[in-house]
């Protein structure tokens, strides 16, 4: 695969239409995930991480539209597809195989009534047209990639037979299975304990490393972020307010949010009696963001001049933030 970006996202906008009018969810979010790279997105619950995934893979729910931007993904046979205008016929040709999602909790993301084996194999039978011996066999053989104990034995099973970490690597194998250019896994691990969920962030390094794939990876956990990302995009209240790659973001936090969300990662080398450090607040309701920085009701940086609009401006090369006060915090630090 040649280098160079894989998808860019620019300036994209979603809205959900409801009774009380229009709530905008992402106000003109832009990223680019490099080919073969992984790129975090990150922030708390209701940032819009999971919004901007869905509108990615045209699963939008019916009441949201993508109202501006452009979603440009580099095809496997070296199309340019801007994802945000694609029809729906020619996504369903591009989802699953070119575009797959590992989503947050497999069992409800796999069908109860049928085994694993028959849910993989179906994107077999949908993009490649396999018949029933093929499909068993390239199932078997993914199952086993993905670490699955006696796949043959186990391609039969169904998902309520097999434990959450289990049943994740199904997930895994599913997203897989057709060799996609670009993954998203959107909190894969949050609802397993650290021993499997350490199984499962190795596991898709290695196969990451196998398949030469690029990875959209989606979470809260910044501890995650050190260990899978090559790239960080920081998430508040629909927008980005700092990109950069995850070295530089660890060791150089521009943006008063993504300090605090550093701050407040459990240390094995934080000093003894040294409290973890939360944000003070939460985030605000989409549909009453304040003017300017929607993240200055909670700044203890917050002057009246963060109540005018900000963008994304370079503070280091590759290293974008949303603040005015981004040298100073990034002198404090």
């Amino acid at each position: 695969m040649s280098a160079g970006p894989i998808l860019s996202v620019e300036g994209l906008r979603v809205a959900f239409r409801s009774r009380r009018g229009a709530v905008t969810a992402l106000r003109d979010v832009s990223f680019t995930l490099e080919a073969g790279r992984t790129l975090a997105l990150v922030g708390e619950s209701g940032s819009g991480k999971s919004v901007t995934s869905l509108a990615i893979l045209g699963l939008l729910p019916r009441n949201g539209d993508i109202t501006a931007g452009r979603l440009a993904y580099r095809a496997r046979d070296g199309r340019e597809l801007d994802l945000a205008r694609l029809p729906q016929s020619e996504f369903r040709a591009i989802r699953g195989r070119e575009i797959s999602m590992i989503f947050q909790e497999p069992m409800s993301s796999l069908n109860p009534l049928f085994t694993i084996g028959d849910q993989i194999g179906e994107m077999l039978l949908l993009h490649e047209g396999l018949d029933g011996a093929a499909r068993r066999k390239r199932v078997i053989e993914m199952l086993e990639m993905v670490e699955i104990p006696a796949p043959a034995r186990r391609i039969d099973s169904y998902p309520h037979e097999m434990s959450g970490g289990m049943r994740q690597r199904v997930m895994i194998a599913l997203a897989l299975i057709c060799a996609p250019q670009l993954l998203i896994a959107d909190e894969p691990t949050t609802a397993l304990d650290v021993t499997v969920q350490a199984q499962i962030l190795d596991l898709m390094r290695r196969l990451q490393r196998e398949m030469g794939m690029s990875i959209l990876f989606v979470t809260h956990d910044m501890g995650v972020v050190a260990e899978m990302a090559d790239d960080v995009a920081v998430m508040y209240a629909g927008a980005v307010i700092e990109q950069a790659p995850v070295a530089d973001l660890f060791a150089r936090p521009s943006h008063p949010y993504t300090r605090g969300l550093l701050a407040s990662i459990p240390r094995p080398d934080r000093p003894e009696g040294e409290r973890l450090v939360a944000i003070a607040g939460s985030v605000p309701p989409l549909g009453s963001l304040p003017s300017g920085c929607a993240f200055a009701p909670r700044c203890p940086l917050a002057t009246p001049a963060c109540a005018e609009p900000v963008g994304l401006r370079d503070i280091h090369p590759g290293h974008r933030v949303a603040c005015i006060r981004a040298e100073e915090v990034l002198a404090d630090a």
